[in-house]
């Protein structure tokens, strides 16, 4: 019997299933057009193919692991870069700067990766709640800017943000895409009346 690295046996078997989803992550950072397979993902984890299924049934089990943590994971580092903001229209800032940022860092081209090979199913329930999750605040602070109709404007934010994070994919430098967007969203998000 192998000998476990942790205290305990659920403690080992929790570090293994961590390192096999740090690794398949990793590997979709640096190749994220080509889907990992189960032996690249051991090999990166430092373990057998075999003692991969002991883990995740199948390639599409771990891709499917993968989606359900990196859209939530993505939504709390959104929120809390707004939590830590100062006024709504600060927030709103802090809501653009924190998706470049994930954007610049190889997060997005992971979630896109995953969008494309990741079990359908799974991927198309956690996009929407990524998208939704990811709304929500941002409407919040919307509506406490006061613009008519924060639901709306939470989208045209969001189209900013997308062509933003186009240009960070395409080459352009992530700094100036981020001056680009605050550029376009800083005069709007300070000349609104606050809401009561």
């Amino acid at each position: 019997m192998p000998k476990i690295q942790a205290a305990t046996v659920a403690e080992h078997r929790a570090a293994q299933h961590r390192a096999l989803l740090d690794a398949a992550h990793a590997l979709l950072m640096e190749r994220p057009e080509q889907p990992p397979t189960l032996a690249a993902v051991g090999a990166r984890a430092g373990l057998a193919r075999s003692s991969v299924y002991q883990y995740f049934a199948s390639r599409d089990d771990l891709l499917g692991a993968l989606v359900t943590e990196l859209f939530p994971r993505w939504s709390a580092t959104v929120q809390q870069a707004m939590d830590a903001a100062g006024d709504p229209g600060d927030k709103v800032l802090a809501y653009v700067r924190a998706n470049l940022d994930l954007v610049a860092s190889g997060e997005h081209a992971v979630a896109r990766a995953l969008t494309e090979i990741a079990p359908g199913d799974a991927l198309a329930r956690s996009s929407r709640e990524m998208h939704d999750a990811l709304l929500l605040p941002l409407v919040a602070v919307l509506n406490d800017l006061g613009t008519p109709d924060p639901r709306v404007t939470a989208e045209l934010v969001n189209g900013v943000v997308l062509t933003a994070s186009r240009l960070i994919e395409t080459g352009h430098d992530a700094a100036d895409a981020h001056d680009r967007a605050r550029e376009l969203l800083e005069p709007f998000v300070r000349s609104q009346p606050r809401g009561s």
